[in-house]
């Protein structure tokens, strides 16, 4: 009886005890997912400013990090004198805003980053979908938002923040084709889907590119050789796999037959 007990106490002891991070990451996804459902149920008001607000928060702690670093060029710059020329102070001005303290980095980035997240939730609600136009314009948005409060533009406030949002948007639309294209999945060849699904259920998928580079398409797959095989430098093992898989294969088989 008494050992009974002392093996029942023995159990907790010997689970392994979960990893404080593993556990405070599993919380963290938990609260991220419940939030994000909850938030997709409500009005497209609602969203819109939850999600303008949150990223305004990200963007000003990104901006803060980054006006730490520029603070220093920012007091050598000189400061501007009414006697110099229109352009002139308009580019010292521009050298300025960009060059900021925390402070004032932490309010560009903040208005850039909640501008654009703000403009992409109500086209996602609007239009159904997420597509080049829709970041276009919430980048459009953003960037002639960022050029009137850092005060890049210059003199001509207006004509500058459309021409800023014009660059905005032709960056933000560049990046999201050359994101889309880079994430579809390669066409599949049609004439090696046989050859495919057989490399595949026996394990040999890296082979494909030799079968590609020797031209032993699906048609010739009952006329393989242990020769041909080894032209295409496969090696003798995958090769005695690939070949009793044929013979093995009633379809190929028949093929093979009536080829004989």
């Amino acid at each position: 009886m008494e050992r009974g007990k002392e093996q029942g106490l023995m159990v907790p002891r010997l689970m392994p005890q979960q990893n404080p991070l593993e556990q405070l990451q599993a919380k963290f996804k938990e609260v991220e997912n419940g939030f994000r459902t909850w938030l997709a149920k409500q009005s497209m008001p609602v969203e819109a400013a939850v999600v303008t607000g949150t990223s305004a928060a990200q963007g000003a702690a990104i901006g803060a990090f980054m006006g730490t670093l520029t603070n220093d060029i920012s007091s050598s710059l000189p400061t501007p004198q009414s006697s110099l020329n229109p352009q002139a102070m308009a580019s010292l001005q521009q050298a300025q805003a960009l060059s900021g303290g925390p402070l004032v980095q932490a309010r560009n980035f903040a208005v850039m980053t909640g501008v654009n997240a703000g403009i992409s939730c109500v086209m996602r609600r609007l239009r159904g979908k997420e597509d080049v136009q829709s970041s276009m314009v919430a980048a459009f948005g953003s960037g002639a938002m960022f050029s009137l409060v850092s005060g890049i533009g210059g003199p001509n406030q207006a004509a500058n923040a459309v021409s800023s949002g014009l660059f905005f948007a032709l960056v933000q639309g560049g990046l999201f084709q050359l994101g889309k294209k880079f994430s579809q999945p390669p066409a599949e060849d049609p004439y090696y889907s046989r050859t495919r699904s057989m490399l595949n259920s026996l394990g040999l998928q890296n082979y494909e590119k030799n079968f590609k580079k020797g031209l032993l398409t699906d048609s010739t797959l009952p006329l393989l050789t242990d020769s041909a095989l080894r032209d295409v430098k496969i090696p003798p093992g995958p090769r005695l796999l690939i070949l009793d898989h044929i013979q093995r294969d009633p379809e190929l088989r028949e093929k093979l037959g009536s080829r004989g």
